[in-house]
């Protein structure tokens, strides 16, 4: 599914559309009456980690601020009242079942706390599922053929046209109406506002430092891909237990989680791949062989997990 940088992305795609009046809709979705969004304005757009967000109003009514705009104010507002203080790669696994592993994704982000009051309101949750993606102005096509030898185009879950002649399209998503966005900056690893005193303290659990990374409750955004490459970069076991870990070791692991994700971001935005030194290789950089398990805690959610026995040795 896609990670924090990929989300980011996608959001910087619909940013221009902001503002701007839909003029016709289409989709295949089923979660939502796709028709409700007719004649709606496109008032802002959010990412929180993994889950895109898009705000929506009646076109005759003023247009609200924006996210930034807010903050704005409230940063004014705040002096005003008080002292001053101190974004798609997609890697396939040869031999894997990425379909059973998105339905393990699918069950367990279902498990995640709800968003503020779900239910009707004006903002539309996007969760991406496995090679779900918003392509502006342009549609999906298909690069190959299907099992049953078809080449058949993708089939967008929701087409949005604007009355500006620009159109987005949201492709294997799941879509739900909340009041407002479940957000928490101080875990999101792209954000400025990321928190790295309680990462650390997550960090310092005595579990498994894999089954910690994937933790949205500390680390917002941050997916598979990004947890098998920085723990090849700071050279720590997946089932190393934070506990027995210096404080050293954790910071620098953490160091790695924000520049890899920050460094795959810039990579996204000017068009360039992902080069992953571990994630579904058979071989690390230095030629070791590399292992491959399904790492998770017992009676949880368990994901492929790559590592190389030689670099980031049991503990």
């Amino acid at each position: 599914m896609p990670e924090g940088p990929s989300v980011r992305k996608f959001q910087l795609l619909t940013s221009p559309f902001v503002g701007q009046v839909v003029a016709k809709v289409g989709g295949s979705s089923r979660k939502i009456n796709v028709n409700d969004l007719n004649a709606l304005r496109l008032q802002d757009s959010q990412v929180h980690g993994k889950n895109l967000y898009l705000a929506f109003v009646a076109a005759e009514g003023p247009l609200g601020p924006t996210a930034e705009e807010t903050v704005l104010q409230r940063e004014a507002a705040g002096v005003a009242s008080s002292p001053a203080q101190g974004g798609q790669e997609q890697v396939r696994a040869p031999q894997t079942h990425p379909q059973d592993e998105e339905l393990r994704e699918l069950q367990h982000s279902r498990a995640e706390p709800p968003d503020a009051a779900e239910g009707p309101g004006n903002w539309l949750r996007f969760h991406f599922g496995l090679f779900g993606s918003i392509r502006a102005n342009e549609f999906s096509r298909a690069n190959k053929a299907n099992k049953r030898g078809d080449w058949k185009d993708p089939i967008p879950r929701l087409v949005l046209h604007f009355e500006s002649g620009g159109f987005l399209v949201f492709y294997n998503c799941r879509m739900h109406w909340c009041s407002s966005p479940r957000a928490d900056p101080a875990s999101d690893i792209l954000s400025v506002e990321f928190h790295r005193g309680r990462a650390l303290d997550a960090l310092c659990a005595p579990d498994p430092v894999c089954y910690t990374l994937l933790d949205q409750r500390y680390f917002s955004g941050l997916g598979n891909i990004i947890k098998n490459e920085i723990l090849y970069l700071a050279k720590i076991h997946p089932l190393t237990q934070g506990s027995v870990l210096a404080l050293s070791d954790l910071e620098r692991l953490l160091d790695c989680a924000i520049q890899f994700s920050s460094a795959w971001l810039h990579s996204k935005l000017h068009g360039k791949g992902l080069h992953p030194q571990i994630y579904q290789k058979e071989q690390c950089p230095l030629g070791h062989a590399v292992m491959k398990g399904t790492l998770g805690p017992s009676g949880g959610f368990k994901r492929l997990t790559w590592w190389c026995p030689q670099c980031q040795p049991v503990v």
